[in-house]
């Protein structure tokens, strides 16, 4: 299929979003299903989908889904594919869900390299109750409970999800950042989590830089400038672990191998 054409996994083709004009989880949802239409896996999908905008996505896909508690995706997703082998599972969240409530889940999961896909939208800020400081909010950066910026010396430093995750991830796991600004690359970043997973190597874990307009309170040009300086700066696009490059060696961020992910 192109890949500008709707996936066909999408419920309805006239189905619009719910999600605030300029959200990227509309592009990530579409890079997801890109990969899950290319791999042919539809009928072998169990998606999970958190608490918070990413709930929003809950009836786009003609997919088994399930909305779950906030930061309890990652273990309903587990249980599922424990039970049920042959699954496909996909587990959606944001990073508040991932990273905060729901981050003992992540570790865990991912130091038992259990054999699922977590697909973590970073727009580092906690959307859908109204933009408040989120574990991954830019040190300065405004929001609704830091209104005058981000003081690391006291709010602490934005946490690096897949470089802290690279650390420990096992062989055989996957672990990569993708950015909406880059829709194919991260639908190709999405497909290599899916095959990682149908091959029973390991977990799979695909960060997506994201907008989030509304919050962020920028217009277009602001909110693509923010998130291709700002962002892709602190929070380096790449694969940070591959079963096909890695074995005990340094990530790769950008295609270049790399000590540490800071």
């Amino acid at each position: 299929m192109s890949e500008i054409s709707m996936p066909l996994c999408w419920r309805r083709e006239t189905k619009p979003h719910q999600f605030c004009p300029g959200c990227g989880h509309g592009l990530i949802l579409k890079a997801l299903g890109m990969a899950v239409d290319r791999l042919q896996i539809a009928d072998k999908v169990l998606f999970g989908c958190d608490i918070g905008c990413s709930l929003l996505a809950w009836d786009f896909f003609n997919l088994d889904t399930v909305r779950t508690h906030h930061g309890r995706t990652v273990p309903l997703i587990v249980g599922a594919k424990r039970v049920r082998p042959e699954l496909v599972g996909i587990a959606y969240m944001g990073d508040g869900g991932a990273y905060a409530i729901g981050a003992q889940h992540l570790v865990n999961a991912t130091m038992r390299n259990d054999k699922v896909m977590v697909v973590i939208v970073n727009n580092t800020t906690y959307a859908m109750t109204g933009g408040q400081l989120a574990p991954t909010t830019l040190p300065g950066q405004k929001t609704e409970t830091s209104p005058a910026g981000r003081r690391t010396e006291r709010e602490g430093f934005p946490l690096r999800g897949p470089e802290m995750l690279a650390a420990i991830a096992p062989p055989g796991s996957y672990v990569a950042r993708g950015s909406v600004s880059r829709v194919r690359r991260l639908a190709r970043l999405l497909e290599k989590g899916l095959e990682n997973q149908l091959q029973g190597r390991g977990i799979s874990v695909v960060e997506a830089l994201s907008t989030c307009p509304t919050n962020w309170r920028t217009n277009a040009e602001d909110t693509w400038k923010f998130l291709e300086k700002e962002m892709t700066d602190y929070f380096p696009l790449g694969e940070f672990v591959s079963p096909h490059d890695r074995a005990g060696g340094a990530p790769k961020v950008n295609g270049n191998s790399r000590k540490g992910g800071g």
